[in-house]
């Protein structure tokens, strides 16, 4: 029997990642231990996962380095790959909203200057709703762009919100609910079927108990 390979993300949904898959009986305790590896295996039950950046997850499991995929909908959204994504994991739950100041009136300006992590999402988002922007890209504290005159508003994850509040800035429109999903190589589902339904049918009872 071949290994089964499962991509999980580093960051924000990796411990409740190893503590979802441990309840389905997957052995993870190789990952609790300190260490720079990369891969870990479960020799019992014939997986090995590895652990990569958020937006290469969707990337390994299309071209099938890896058969199975835990990530945010957030990269799914931005990366659109051509993948199964059968179950919502139901954690890592926040918001891909546009923000912006206070005494913005967002619905009276037809061109904006938008700053984000995402430009395909907010590329996608604004021209859904029919809004000529200029997309300019960063790569981190993306709420710093208005209030230095960079952007008029910013497409980020919101979680509580505390982030926007300190920063004197609001959610003007919310895109879309986020969480952390599974996704699936469409050819390893039909070659190796039964073994990875087996995996989420697990999954989804943990999900259903929490």
């Amino acid at each position: 029997m071949r290994y089964l390979t499962i991509a999980l993300a580093k960051g924000r949904i990796s411990d409740e990642c190893t503590e979802m898959l441990e309840s389905t009986g997957l052995n993870c305790s190789e990952m609790k231990i300190e260490s720079r590896k990369l891969i870990f295996t479960d020799e019992k039950n014939k997986v090995k996962f590895i652990l990569v950046k958020p937006a290469d997850v969707p990337t390994y499991v299309e071209y099938g380095s890896s058969d199975i995929g835990i990530v945010g909908k957030d990269v799914l959204l931005e990366e659109a790959r051509d993948l199964y994504e059968p179950l919502d994991l139901g954690f890592g739950i926040c918001r891909m909203a546009v923000a912006g100041p206070y005494n913005l009136d967002f619905k009276s300006k037809k061109a904006y200057k938008v700053a984000t992590k995402f430009p395909n999402i907010s590329a996608r988002y604004f021209s859904s709703v029919g809004m000529d922007v200029k997309i300019i890209k960063l790569s981190g504290s993306v709420e710093l762009a208005p209030l230095i005159g960079l952007s008029d508003v910013i497409v980020d994850l919101v979680q509580t919100g505390s982030t926007l509040r300190e920063n004197g800035l609001e959610i003007k429109e919310v895109i879309a609910d986020i969480s952390a999903r599974v996704v699936v190589n469409k050819a390893s589902m039909k070659l190796e079927n039964k073994r990875i339904i087996d995996i989420i049918e697990r999954l989804q009872s943990v999900v259903k108990r929490s």
